[in-house]
């Protein structure tokens, strides 16, 4: 088994995950897009890991969307995104962001694409940049 570790932005919360990850999927569904503020959400999932709370597990809040199966977790203190367990206990979601170790899988495929925004057409065309471009 692999061991991952990670954290939120401001470093009240830390955590481990000790197992593997079967999936991890890039959601571009509206309500990921709204959570992340960004164009998809990036989350592993694992039937199998076991999440560990290192510090600040009374940091750690949960949102629950009424009437959907949709949820988050993140740091009460910074607002980062950070893992849930959903299904009763049965899967373990990771945002990778808030891993502080090298995601151990790539991203397997795009979920909701229909839902995608409007704006996100041909972005791996945008110039790169490796800081903050200038003016």
């Amino acid at each position: 088994m692999t061991k991952h570790r990670g954290s939120c932005l401001c470093g009240e919360v830390v955590f481990e995950v000790d197992g593997d990850f079967e999936n991890f999927l890039l959601c571009h569904c509206k309500r990921c897009r709204k959570d992340t503020g960004s164009a998809h959400a990036a989350n592993m999932f694992s039937s199998t890991a076991k999440l560990k709370w290192l510090s600040g597990e009374n940091n750690v809040k949960t949102f629950r969307l009424k009437s959907t199966q949709h949820m988050r977790s993140f740091c009460a203190v910074c607002g980062s995104a950070l893992p849930n367990i959903q299904m009763d206990g049965a899967l373990l979601v990771v945002p990778a962001g808030c891993l502080d170790t090298d995601a151990p899988i790539v991203p397997q495929g795009h979920i909701y694409y229909a839902g995608k925004a409007k704006w996100e057409h041909q972005l791996d065309k945008l110039p790169k940049f490796d800081r903050l471009p200038p003016n």
